[in-house]
C-alpha cells in the first residue's frame, strides 16, 4: 500500500483520465457482459501484475487479494459474494 502498512476502512478510489463517452460504452458493454467496470478493471489489473510483476509486486497483490475478500466478508450477509480472479 505505497509505503503504509495500515489499511484504509474502506478502498480508496482512484481517479482516471478516460473521456466520458468512452467510459459510458466501457459501463453498457460491462453490463452487457454480467459484470461493472470496478470488477473488468481489477481483474486486468490482476492479470497484468501475474504477467509482468517481480516479487514485490506477486507479494503485493496477494495482500491487495487478502484486503479485498476480508472487506467483502463485512458486507451484507444478503449481499452476493464477489470472486477473486
Amino acid at each position: 500500500m505505497s509505503g503504509d502498512n495500515q489499511a484504509p476502512k474502506v478502498t480508496p478510489t482512484r481517479p482516471i483520465r478516460v473521456p466520458v463517452v468512452m467510459w459510458d460504452a466501457y459501463g453498457r458493454v460491462m453490463k452487457r457482459a454480467g459484470t461493472d467496470r470496478t470488477a473488468d478493471l481489477q481483474a486486468r489489473m490482476i492479470e497484468r501484475i501475474r504477467e509482468l510483476g517481480d516479487e514485490q509486486d506477486l507479494a503485493d497483490l496477494e495482500k491487495g487479494l487478502a484486503e479485498l475478500a476480508e472487506r467483502r466478508s463485512r458486507m451484507h450477509p444478503g449481499r452476493p459474494k464477489k470472486t477473486a480472479r
